[in-house]
């Protein structure tokens, strides 16, 4: 779709609020050129002695009128306009923000956060200024022009009004000429904008790695440089929008030397009246706006496809992971993992290979091993955050893509090894998927993630704000205040990607004794538990051992130990760690 089309497309929405806006300049047009001629027909009155005291006030009366009407119309085509086209720039941001929500995980490690912030800010505000301002700055302009040439060449005399016209197609290749340098210069200058934009949002959510490092003069200077770009691409784009204006003195004053020229002839002989001639160099000077209003618009319009060059692939690109499954209902049951390998799309090797597992309701499923040997990847799968062509995953004997994703997610809690916190207290936050819990329930699950007693020791408890991303917590305080957000919400799964790496192990066992204690209360509640500490599947019912994306053991703890393979090191390993620690 082009801009054009989308433009249309909205006009046809609210065509009624552009019909009052087009009735009220067609108006304005109208009254525009009556003026001259009513002021010709005064002159004449006047030199030939027809027009008396009285007549002149009347006539003068008449012109303060219509002015005064003019003033009023103004103001209500532009308020009936802007009212419309600050819709198209909600729809905007409203159908990005909307497409941003669902898009998966790989869709946004392409993307760039700053970039994608800048559609909504910047770009929706061009286009929207093109759908508004430029559609109707072009309708009156177009309007005010056809009735004035009309009067020039009917009303006045056809002579003068084609001697005046001969510089106008040399505008109109100057108009073109420029145009095209508008839209490469307002392209430019969005993505410069847009690396200016992702620049500050990079440091601002890293500003304490870049104090630590020391980088901030280094980061204030690559700033410095980014926004010069932004600056210079914006000046350039705004000097050949200012190169319009050239272009319309020049031509309106060649008009107006021919429109002297041949008009001072005809009245020597004769031919023309003062008046007549008078009423023609105000039409002429009527066609200032029309022109102004083409460049405006040719501006507007070059900026808006620029921007919406921009916008349109990520309104349009496809999901990642598609939503059209037919079951809204939240999966109950069994959740099985068959024949699943899996590879990302930048890796030669797969991540997964031949995949089996399978959790009953209740149970408690352990995934351990070597660092980048999978582990993450079954939580993403189950999440449908990424798709496998090869193997199946059912819950309750359906598979995943038959349900829509806003049940499948409901029915999962995720706390992952970098959970995310908002800018909001830590009560709202673990009550982020429950907000109508209560206090008790908030505190109650804050005890069971072992973060009470930390919230108890800032000065205003759970109503003390986090700050953006949880600055104001540690790292362990985040992850255990996630937790307590997964707890609150008694969903079937719940699934720990490496959630208990910054406590330490005095706080594991608590908070596992604590999700033992859960189970009694909610028995169909399934829990997969990642994690590279051991002590953390401990009591799982089953643990899997993933090295290079295969299953290389797996079976309860025991069983795994007497295997004496990897687990087995690795365990003996840890307790050797963790004795030295202790010591």
């Amino acid at each position: 779709m082009s801009l054009y089309q989308l433009i249309a497309q909205f006009i046809r929405l609210h065509w009624r609020q552009y019909v009052g806006a087009g009735l009220m300049l067609s108006t304005i047009a109208l009254l525009t050129v009556l003026i001259p001629r009513r002021v010709g027909s005064v002159i004449d009155g006047l030199v030939a002695g027809r027009l008396d005291q009285t007549g002149l006030l009347q006539e003068l009366s008449w012109l303060a009128v219509m002015g005064l009407a003019i003033y009023f119309l103004r103001v209500g085509w532009r308020t009936q306009l802007f009212a419309a086209s600050y819709k198209l720039g909600m729809q905007l941001r409203t159908r990005l923000y909307q497409r941003l929500s669902v898009q998966g995980a790989d869709f946004f490690q392409q993307q760039r956060t700053g970039d994608l912030m800048a559609l909504g800010t910047n770009d929706a505000d061009t286009i929207e200024l093109a759908a508004g301002e430029a559609a109707l700055a072009g309708f009156d302009g177009s309007t005010t022009f056809a009735l004035v040439i009309g009067m020039m060449l009917l009303g006045v005399d056809w002579r003068l009004a084609l001697a005046a016209l001969l510089p106008f197609p040399f505008m109109a290749l100057a108009f073109k000429h420029i145009t095209n340098k508008i839209h490469d210069a307002s392209r430019d200058s969005l993505e410069r904008f847009s690396k200016l934009n992702e620049h500050v949002q990079e440091s601002l959510a890293g500003v304490r790695t870049l104090r630590a490092l020391g980088l901030e003069q280094r980061s204030a200077a690559q700033f410095a440089e980014l926004a010069e770009q932004a600056s210079a691409a914006s000046l350039s784009s705004q000097r050949w929008e200012a190169a319009y204006e050239p272009a319309v003195g020049l031509t309106l004053t060649a008009a107006g030397l021919l429109t002297l020229s041949v008009g001072g002839y005809l009245v020597w002989q004769g031919e023309m009246s003062i008046g007549t001639l008078t009423s023609f160099s105000m039409y002429l000077g009527q066609l200032i706006w029309p022109m102004f209003a083409a460049g405006w618009v040719l501006s507007l319009l070059e900026r808006g496809k620029a921007a919406w060059a921009r916008l349109e692939p990520v309104l349009t690109q496809e999901l990642s992971v598609n939503d059209d499954g037919e079951l809204h209902s939240m999966p109950q049951g069994e959740l099985r993992m068959t024949g699943i390998s899996f590879h990302y799309p930048a890796q030669a090797r797969a991540a997964l290979s031949d995949i089996h597992i399978r959790i009953a309701p209740g149970q408690t499923l352990g995934i351990v091993g070597p660092t980048g040997s999978g582990k993450s990847s079954i939580i993403r799968l189950l999440l449908r955050q990424i798709e496998t062509a090869q193997g199946s995953i059912s819950w309750g004997g359906h598979a995943l893509t038959e349900y829509r994703l806003h049940a499948l997610r409901q029915a999962i809690n995720w706390v992952a090894q970098e959970p995310f916190l908002f800018s909001a207290s830590i009560a709202d936050n673990i009550s982020l998927g429950n907000p109508d819990a209560s206090r008790a329930d908030i505190e109650r699950a804050a005890k069971l993630a072992s973060v009470d007693e930390d919230i108890r020791r800032f000065p205003h408890a759970y109503d003390t704000l986090v700050g953006e991303r949880g600055v104001t917590l540690s790292g362990g305080q985040k992850q255990r205040v996630a937790i307590a957000r997964a707890l609150l919400t008694a969903s079937p799964l719940l699934l720990l990607d490496d959630a208990l790496s910054a406590v330490d192990t005095q706080t594991e066992t608590s908070i596992l004794a604590h999700l033992a204690e859960l189970r009694q209360e909610y028995p169909e509640r399934s829990a997969v538990i990642v994690s590279h500490r051991l002590s953390a599947v401990v009591d799982a019912d089953h643990i899997v051992v993933l090295r290079e994306g295969r299953i290389v053991e797996q079976g309860r703890h025991q069983a795994l130990l007497d295997l004496n393979g990897w687990y087995a090191t690795q365990w003996r390993y840890q307790q050797l760690e963790a004795s030295l620690d202790a010591a």
